[in-house]
């Protein structure tokens, strides 16, 4: 018998309408374009606007854009997975929501929360199902309205994230494609310099916490630049070294789009060209949980089947890591 691997076999996006663009910040913030962009690599962003929109529209829009695309009915899928940090809102999973809205209705879902590396480790997780062996399809959002955590008079942050959503479908194969190996680490004492303080458990909202403003989210940039540009290239490193893969085995980096400087120096440290590194950070910036799969929407119809695809990313927490994934198709 065969052995059973977990694949990617189809992918959907979503990207809000409106753009908030590098020349318009500077009339927000103390900031201009040559700043962000030699910082950054971010010309635009998207935000996604309007009453009662949350996470959970761009998430439905990117599954129905899938949906669409394979040709796949809903009530086929076995779970939906979101891979959020801002969830529509606390004790009501966002997963669910989601499911029931695109007709999901065989379906169990669950929300998966680990910042930037949110749509990482729900890869991880969906692959662990799919090879169980007892569901055949599940989906993976990857979806995030950064935009509701951040303070629009605090250039540190706000010139960063962008909203968007990602969604890739997870199938069983027996041609040793999809996911190979994964390297996924955390350190909770990191969660100091990346984090939204108030809104938890810890920290209700409370007049007090609104007006420290502690309801948006702090970033101690040094700090979270320093650890993502070391922990993201060891890992990508131990990946390729546990695999015996070199450079030449390698046809796609698809690392977290949350600078272009780290992702420059994750490419560095494996020696790979940079026409095998994914970047699409100038149009959208960091959408957190959706730079992934919009990272490999944007780039389909390059992917070739049986392609090295190596997925790194770090987020607040400390969360970070790295996986090794065959590519099962040709657009």
């Amino acid at each position: 018998m065969s052995k059973i691997t977990a694949a990617i076999t189809a992918l959907g996006s979503y990207l809000p309408e409106d753009v908030l663009t590098n020349a318009m910040l500077e009339k927000m913030v103390d900031t201009n374009d040559e700043w962000i962009t030699t910082r950054t690599g971010i010309k635009e962003r998207r935000i996604l606007k309007g009453a009662g929109k949350g996470t959970s529209f761009m998430a439905i829009k990117a599954a129905e854009n899938l949906l669409e695309k394979r040709g796949l009915a809903p009530e086929e899928i076995d779970l939906v997975l979101v891979a959020t940090a801002t969830p529509d809102m606390q004790a009501a999973a966002t997963a669910v929501y989601v499911a029931s809205k695109i007709g999901a209705t065989n379906a169990f879902a669950f929300d998966l929360e680990a910042a930037c590396s949110s749509f990482l480790y729900g890869m991880s997780v969906a692959s662990g199902y799919v090879m169980s062996g007892k569901y055949k399809k599940v989906l993976l959002i990857g979806a995030d309205k950064c935009s509701s955590m951040i303070d629009y008079t605090d250039r540190a942050t706000c010139i960063i994230f962008g909203d968007g959503a990602g969604a890739v479908l997870f199938e069983p194969n027996k041609e040793g494609l999809g996911l190979q190996d994964e390297y996924l680490r955390c350190d909770g004492t990191g969660r100091e310099f990346l984090q939204v303080k108030a809104g938890g458990s810890m920290y209700p909202l409370t007049e007090e916490v609104l007006e420290k403003r502690e309801q948006f989210v702090f970033q101690d940039g040094k700090t979270v630049f320093k650890h993502a540009v070391s922990n993201m290239a060891d890992v990508a490193v131990k990946i390729l070294d546990r695999n015996q893969l070199t450079k030449e085995d390698i046809h796609w980096l698809a690392a977290h789009q949350a600078n272009k400087r780290i992702i420059e120096a994750t490419a560095n440290r494996i020696d790979l060209n940079r026409d095998k590194v994914m970047m699409n950070i100038e149009k959208y910036g960091n959408t957190t949980s959706a730079t992934l799969p919009l990272l490999l929407v944007d780039y389909e119809k390059q992917l070739q089947k049986g392609e090295n695809i190596i997925f790194a990313a770090f987020g607040g927490g400390f969360t970070w890591g790295a996986i090794y994934l065959k590519w099962a198709y040709n657009s």
